[in-house]
């Protein structure tokens, strides 16, 4: 059976880390403690009295200054793999955990998830060749040396770095070595552990080079795994479930994330507020639980992502400032056809097209393929689109030559509908309201990738009504917009009403209008 020798990095919160250490011993597994040397001594004296005397605990041999970014976090980690590795010679497996980490599945699912495949976690994807880094240095972690801590002494970081720069001082990448990056929460099997230890004693020159780069936390784990284990032996992937906001802060946890985070594909989770207490008993207690069923939905990321893309209501779309003296023009008119339901949407557009010989495109903020024509590129792709959106419907005025556009919006995008609305053209509103039934939610969380297929009907259940309510608010939120005029159709209408509605939205006779309510089954799911 597995047994886990927990690498803990820590410098705060001595009682949380007692009761962590303790918790974790209780099943069988083993903890190694590094406690930042810049800590208070008086911290670290309160947690070796508490725990010297647990056979599960051991302390790194060094108490090292750690710094965000530095090696020193790198540094800390070797100084506990070394404690554990010694200490503890039935450890079958190292994880590597902060103190902001929390359990999410008991200590015999971990165990049974671990004997279940005989290789590494750790991500490792290429550093020059992947997206892993969004923005800032990339290259430059590497080729420049850095001394000095970016946080604690930015005069002195940058000065470095200009001066290597302007005098061309660089440094190549150890031949024998591809540098790989990744989160640096990993678990590693024992055998695995010890290589990487003999490859940091006979390699000087790789751990100088390491010793100097930025954020070697990020690389130096993920570089030398794959270097020393056969890449089919690791999974690219942490088992600890963390979260970025857009901002690249890890996304902190509360109280009423518990059903959440035990739904995620993951053995623990970080960051879990240390104000969260009841969470943190209840995680705790979920360790040593036995017996216990966990039903995988993953879908704390699509749900995230969900709400946040939402937005701060009205800012989410604010103007660009390249787009501050753009306008459509004063005599175009813009007619925005808001729907949550894309297929009923799609269904009037194309009618438009065929009766009333206006100019008429779909969802081009959120479909690759919305009826566009070739427009030279800017069309390619969605996010394309949203950035230069100005611009897009200039050009589609002139790609149609009409001084009349008719385009789809999801009511989601309130802010866009406010931008356009802002604009010096014409700009109209028809609003198609929308019935929710059970099914269509339901239907809308998979779509959405607020839940896989697989999860179980508690969790989707659990997100029925928060997502009902989502959808529901966004109609008020396009309601609550005070237009002076809102043209608003449904399927509950008088086809007679929805006529007259679209005459007057679209500016077509009663003829062509009543063509196009009649549209067959034109808000049929």
């Amino acid at each position: 059976m597995a047994r886990i020798a927990f690498i803990l990095l820590t410098h705060k919160d001595p009682k949380g880390l007692i009761a962590q250490a303790r918790r974790l011993t209780e099943s069988g597994d083993y903890v190694s403690i590094h406690f930042d040397a810049r800590a208070k001594q008086a911290d670290f004296d309160t947690i070796y009295e508490a725990l010297r005397d647990n056979p599960g605990v051991t302390f790194a041999a060094r108490r090292l200054k750690c710094g965000w970014g530095e090696w020193s976090l790198v540094a800390a980690s070797l100084q506990a793999v070394r404690a554990a590795v010694e200490a503890f010679p039935h450890a079958t497996h190292f994880y590597m955990l902060s103190g902001d980490c929390m359990p999410i599945k008991s200590a015999a699912y971990a165990h049974d998830f671990l004997d279940a495949e005989d290789v590494d976690y750790i991500e490792n994807f290429d550093f020059f060749a992947s997206d892993w880094i969004k923005t800032g240095f990339k290259e430059e972690r590497l080729i420049y040396r850095f001394f000095f801590n970016e946080r604690t002494r930015p005069r002195l970081f940058y000065g470095s770095y200009e001066l290597q720069k302007r005098l061309g001082l660089t440094r190549k990448v150890p031949d024998d070595i591809q540098v790989m990056i990744g989160s640096q929460w990993w678990c590693l099997r024992r055998q695995t552990v010890e290589k990487v230890l003999e490859f940091c004693d006979s390699r000087p020159d790789v751990m100088r080079f390491f010793a100097t780069t930025w954020i070697p936390d990020e690389t130096f784990f993920q570089t030398l795994v794959p270097h020393v284990v056969p890449k089919r032996e690791i999974r690219s992937r942490t088992l600890t479930f963390l979260m970025f906001t857009d901002y690249g802060m890890p996304v902190t946890f509360y109280n009423d994330h518990y059903d959440l985070l035990l739904g995620q594909d993951f053995l623990f989770a970080r960051k879990i507020s240390t104000d969260a207490i009841e969470l943190r008993q209840r995680l705790g207690a979920l360790w040593q639980a036995e017996d216990t069923a966990f039903s995988i939905s993953n879908e704390a990321t699509g749900l995230y992502r969900f709400l946040t893309q939402r937005g701060r209501i009205g800012h989410r779309f604010g103007e660009r400032f390249w787009e501050a003296e753009g306008n459509l023009g004063r005599d175009r008119t813009l007619m925005m056809v808001v729907c949550k339901k894309w297929h009923v949407a799609k269904r009037l557009t194309a009618a438009i097209r065929d009766h009333a010989g206006l100019a008429a495109v779909d969802y081009l903020f959120n479909e690759q393929d919305a009826a566009l024509p070739d427009m030279g590129g800017i069309e390619t792709t969605v996010a394309k689109r949203e950035r230069h959106r100005r611009a897009l419907l200039r050009m589609l005025f002139k790609q149609f030559d009409r001084k009349r556009l008719v385009i789809c919006l999801d009511p989601a995008a309130l802010g866009l509908v406010q931008d356009f609305l802002n604009d010096r053209a014409d700009v109209r509103v028809l609003l198609i309201e929308s019935d929710f039934d059970e099914d269509y939610i339901r239907g809308h969380i998979r779509r959405a990738g607020l839940a896989s297929d697989a999860a179980a009907e508690g969790t989707i259940a659990r997100l029925v009504p928060a997502v009902r309510s989502a959808l529901e608010h966004e109609a008020e939120r396009i309601r609550d917009l005070d237009l002076p005029v809102l043209h608003i159709v449904s399927g509950q209408a008088p086809l007679d009403e929805t006529a007259r509605t679209l005459a007057a939205f679209l500016g077509v006779d009663d003829e062509v209008a009543q063509r196009l309510a009649e549209t067959e089954h034109l808000f049929a799911d």
